[in-house]
């Protein structure tokens, strides 16, 4: 067998494994950063969202994604990933059916995962974002719908030779496709949920409702830290030293240069340097470098980086003034770095840096034409995944039900939807000792 068949094979799937441990990243930071009487819920959210996101991306998902079909959508081999099959010769298994994708020279099953762990990641981005109040059955239809139809008809625009492929729209690795779809969907669940009890006062007073665990939530930092080493490297389809180098430099000082503007930034709006915010600064570096971790220099990334963590503080502040309740900063993060990171491959792309032909940005002597694609692109993006995804939440919502009940909520997810605790030792200990008080007070 070919050698370098072998090791682009290799190499993709490696970090097709690497994106998918993720999931255990978003399951550790959403706990983290919510209450202890909701962890067994968000945790169960993030093993059922894979899942779901699975089973709808094999069934229809990948199809309407690579399928060949128009412009806006995939007609041909939409059904149960058709027209892929087991030959050794890796070309027969996209000729006629998934055109957009043939570029890739790794077997059809290879990409498939690959790009099945993304579809995932996209829905657990709402995961966090509606966490503490919304109903287990509601949210995992949610994510069913998300996965099965909008992720990948904004994914054909992009990455299936869709309209924005043609414009010059460039996402090298998912700004958009990925964090901008789950934050645009995440936006939509948030407005017709409503914040959590006791979230914001009277005019714009905003109680702060800690999260149980900054240990667990700084590991799962970690986790995804890591994880982005495959999901941006890998989107090279290929085992390219030099591309994947450069592009786990730009990943990586991008990351860096937001935890350090990010902390700097809440140390000077909120006196101290608070660590969730140096852990959503990460996250937003990661984020806002996503889109163009191949189009841009070393030098650039860190600029990206560092404006994405300061943007990450400034939109936790301004959503919460708009009582737009977010309990991860999953909008902070994911939305407004996914926009930040798509325009910013606009201002700082340079031509072929890694043998992509994209043209240069405007920072970079190119004009304003690949800034206009990109804004094309966001708003085209925008004006699909929000209205839709508000008409899938409230249609859920006046079916079956978005919200469980004040009295459920006070009391928790983990007993009313689960029947369960995270830490019941916890819960004796505390009976225990309230058992204790009482009688001597009496």
């Amino acid at each position: 067998m070919d050698t370098k068949l072998v090791l682009d094979t290799i190499w993709v799937l490696l970090a097709a494994m690497l994106v998918f441990f993720m999931n255990l990243g978003f399951a550790l930071v959403e706990s983290g950063f919510a209450r202890s009487k909701n962890t067994v819920n968000i945790l169960s959210k993030n093993f059922v969202v894979f899942a779901v996101a699975s089973l709808g991306f094999l069934m229809v998902g990948w199809g309407l994604m690579f399928g060949d079909g128009n412009p806006f959508i995939g007609l041909k081999g939409v059904f149960m990933a058709a027209g892929a099959d087991n030959s050794p010769n890796v070309g027969d298994a996209y000729q006629g059916v998934y055109g957009s994708i043939a570029w890739a020279g790794v077997p059809f099953w290879a990409k498939f995962f690959f790009q099945l762990v993304f579809c995932g990641t996209a829905a657990t981005i709402v995961s966090g974002a509606v966490a503490e109040r919304i109903k287990y059955l509601s949210f995992i239809l949610f994510s069913f719908i998300l996965t099965l139809f909008i992720y990948p008809v904004v994914g054909h625009w992009i990455w299936g030779g869709g309209f924005l492929a043609g414009l010059g729209f460039w996402d090298f690795a998912g700004s958009t496709v990925v964090h901008s779809v789950g934050g645009w969907a995440a936006l939509a669940g948030i407005i017709v949920l409503g914040p959590r009890f006791g979230k914001y006062g009277p005019g714009k007073k905003v109680n702060a409702i800690p999260g149980h665990s900054l240990p667990l939530a700084t590991i799962g930092a970690f986790v995804l830290w890591l994880g982005w080493f495959g999901f941006n490297p890998g989107s090279t389809m290929a085992a390219d030293p030099a591309a994947i180098s450069h592009i786990l430099m730009t990943t990586n000082t991008a990351g860096i240069a937001g935890i350090l503007t990010s902390t700097i930034t809440a140390w000077l709006l909120m006196g101290k340097p608070d660590l969730g915010m140096s852990i959503n600064g990460l996250l937003a570096g990661l984020v806002a470098v996503t889109a163009g971790a191949a189009f841009v220099s070393v030098p650039s990334s860190i600029l990206i980086g560092a404006v994405g963590g300061v943007i990450v503080v400034l939109a936790v502040m301004f959503f919460d003034r708009k009582k737009l309740d977010d309990p991860v900063g999953a909008l902070s993060v994911h939305l407004a770095n996914g926009v930040f990171g798509t325009l910013a491959v606009g201002l700082f792309a340079e031509d072929a840096i890694t043998g992509v032909a994209t043209g240069n940005g405007l920072f970079f002597g190119g004009g304003a034409s690949l800034l206009l694609n990109q804004l094309i692109g966001v708003l085209a993006v925008a004006g699909f995944v929000f209205p839709f995804s508000l008409l899938v939440w409230y249609l859920i919502k006046v079916t079956i039900g978005i919200r469980v009940g004040l009295k459920e909520e006070i009391q928790g997810l983990d007993i009313g939807e689960h029947g369960n605790v995270a830490y019941p030792e916890f819960v004796v200990h505390r009976q225990t000792y309230l058992s204790h008080v009482r009688h001597e007070e009496k």
